[in-house]
């Protein structure tokens, strides 16, 4: 892309320098700042059974949208005759306060003519009254990384990150004529979308190669590797037709122990005090099934005073209880793990790679046997319960060679696409940031002929 003519210095340190015709201004002359809802309760959101709702934009459309999803609106009580900030089109939108710095200070734009809808209450709106200001213009500055990262400095909070009002006000803004910021914005509007789509089919592809990947796996362990073999029913309805030579065992014939984890005493702080030994928790179940690392590490003092179960190198861990019940992880190396997990020490003459692709492939199964009253949890009884699938030794150590082989093949491909996707993120970006301040002269870009 090419540069304007001639720049100038603009007298704000982190900005440099703008094209000579440009000006800065400060944002409190553009309009006015207005609040979100005020003085609601819980009980007054989303209940379709009260009989006076108006329609509110939500703190998670602004989030995530750099325009605000129209279709994407919830419900508020209204008191009779009761006075709240109504939105307009054209306004932008600035999340004053949340739980980290991604999101705080962050804008978007309403594009669309809206009736009778209002604001959330952690967020405040600018109603522009300057007529030579192009909403989507200032919205896609604001965005700006420059401007971002001005507007959120000193924004503080303990358990929230809250942005002053002062400080949107005060900010400075690019001051330029009408038809170059439309032409800016349109050309912005254009190229983002065109990468979003790119971004989008990117993900996509990532799924299905995950629910492919999936696929290979569930058949691996569940068929084997040879089309050809003669197949029979195993009676259970889940499992269906497996290899005739295949066996149908409960787990607890298959493994030395099947044991449940804890937790060191807070009371002596020795225990957390120079760790050294991987202590595993749900947490550290991630994408890959080998656990590699705990995020938070005990010392083996804990295991001296007989305070912590210790595991052997490839036990087969299984989340017990709650949201990802059912994940399964094997560790390398000596380790210990909380109550929230069940450890499986596999027999010598059996293959924990195999049985840890075999659990993860029957997740869903595993969390349906789950005692779910009140919150979901495998215990150590119906954990040594589970159906198990019995191969004989060597053919459960090359369905093992042959997952991670092909797990491998797919994390490469996956890897590859995530990358592209952080590129194109990272371009989006820079464009986004080179355009609104001056660094690109888009007002001769062409939209009809542009195809990249």
């Amino acid at each position: 892309m090419k540069k304007y003519s001639d720049y100038k210095d603009s007298g704000i340190e982190w900005l440099g320098k703008i094209p000579a015709h440009w000006n800065k201004k400060r944002l409190k002359y553009y309009g006015y700042l207005y609040g979100g809802l005020s003085g609601k309760s819980g009980s007054d959101f989303n209940n379709e059974k009260n009989t006076n709702n108006r329609k509110f934009i939500p703190f998670i459309n602004i989030a995530n949208n750099s325009k605000v999803d129209v279709s994407n609106l919830q419900l508020v009580h209204f008191e009779e005759n009761e006075t709240q900030n109504m939105v307009h089109k054209g306004d932008i939108f600035f999340l004053m306060s949340s739980e980290n710095f991604d999101d705080v200070g962050k804008s978007a734009v309403l594009e669309d003519e809206l009736s009778d809808v209002y604001l959330n209450s952690f967020c405040r709106g600018i109603r522009i009254t300057n007529n030579d200001v192009d909403s989507n213009y200032l919205n896609y500055l604001l965005a700006s990384k420059p401007l971002r990262s001005k507007l959120i400095v000193g924004a503080n909070g303990f358990t929230r990150i809250n942005l002053k009002t002062d400080k949107i006000k005060g900010l400075y803004v690019l001051d330029l004529p009408l038809t170059e910021q439309t032409a800016i914005a349109k050309f912005l509007d254009h190229k983002t979308q065109l990468i979003d789509n790119l971004s989008e089919k990117k993900e996509r592809l990532i799924e299905l190669l995950q629910e492919e990947r999936t696929a290979v796996i569930n058949q691996a362990v569940t068929k084997g590797l040879d089309p050809n073999v003669q197949m029979k029913d195993s009676d259970i309805e889940w499992l269906g037709e497996i290899p005739e030579h295949w066996e149908v065992k409960k787990l607890k014939y298959l493994t030395d122990s099947v044991q449940t984890g804890s937790t060191p005493p807070s009371t002596n702080p020795k225990y957390f005090v120079e760790p050294d030994l991987d202590w595993f928790t749900p947490v550290d179940f991630v994408n890959d099934i080998y656990l590699n690392s705990s995020k938070r590490k005990i010392s083996t003092l804990a295991v001296e005073d007989n305070v912590v179960k210790i595991f052997k190198p490839f036990t087969v861990l299984v989340i017990g209880i709650g949201a990802t019940l059912g994940k399964v992880g094997i560790i390398k190396s000596t380790a210990s793990s909380n109550q929230q997990i069940n450890a499986l020490e596999f027999a010598d003459d059996n293959s924990p790679i195999y049985y840890a692709y075999y659990l993860q492939s029957i997740k869903s199964i595993i969390r349906n046997m789950s005692y779910s009253a009140t919150l979901a949890i495998l215990n150590q009884n119906n954990t040594r319960n589970i159906l198990m699938l019995c191969p004989p030794k060597s053919e459960q150590s090359k369905i093992g060679v042959y997952i991670e082989k092909m797990n491998q093949t797919f994390n490469n491909k996956i890897e590859l696409m995530t990358e592209e996707i952080k590129y194109l993120v990272e371009y989006k970006t820079s464009l986004i940031n080179e355009a609104v301040t001056g660094k690109i002269d888009v007002r001769d870009y062409k939209l009809n002929h542009a195809t990249n």
